[in-house]
């Protein structure tokens, strides 16, 4: 019963926060997140869907993980990458292909309600304790090889996006630089509520 209360955490947390990315997404013109503006560069000059590129980026990530570690690549979290790539091209591919937003205070509105979106999920799907995103796994990497404390781990991993992302002319803007400093406190702020129900329902079940 543990594992399917984990399960259930992992998978509707993942299905909230990629709808909430999808809604940051739709509203590219004003900037997207630093990995987000990295794929749909790669969609518009390339080819493949956001999606797919959620996974390659991943797979690859994988690799560099086990690489500044020095360990073996952690296979479980590319799971977690195809999960969430999938996630988001069924939500861009049905929701998110059935309306445009025009207007700049309802853009805005629509990038501030993803974060908080992407937040509320995110803090589900920590508290399954499954396999990390290799995103995720490239931050904590970094953390532990350069001895960095998180924020600035963070940040490295963020410029080792938006650097490619700039060069193939991606989404960056000035909701790029808000969807970076304000994330962390939208999980922060929903996190604690979740990790007491987390508690509870193990303790019950």
């Amino acid at each position: 019963m543990k594992l399917l209360i984990r399960l259930l955490f992992f998978i509707f947390g993942l299905s909230i926060m990629t709808f909430g990315v999808c809604m940051t997404i739709e509203v590219a013109e004003i900037g997207v997140g630093a990995w987000d503006a990295l794929n749909v560069a790669l969609t518009e000059k390339i080819g493949l869907s956001v999606g797919k590129w959620v996974m390659i980026d991943g797979a690859i990530l994988v690799i560099v993980v086990s690489l500044l570690l020095k360990k073996k690549p952690d296979i479980l979290s590319l799971l977690t990458i195809i999960i969430i790539g999938s996630l988001v091209d069924f939500w861009l591919g049905t929701v998110f292909d059935l309306f445009q937003v025009n207007q700049l205070i309802f853009k805005l509105a629509m990038l501030l309600l993803g974060i908080l979106i992407i937040g509320f999920g995110a803090a589900i799907y920590i508290q399954a304790n499954f396999p990390k995103s290799p995103i995720d796994n490239f931050m904590l990497a970094i953390k532990e090889r350069f001895q960095v404390n998180l924020m600035a781990a963070k940040t490295i991993g963020e410029i080792t996006a938006l650097v490619p992302a700039f060069f193939l002319h991606g989404p960056i803007s000035y909701g790029t630089f808000i969807i970076t400093f304000t994330v962390g406190p939208a999980i922060q702020l929903f996190f604690p509520f979740f990790e007491k129900l987390m508690l509870r329902l193990q303790a019950k079940y």
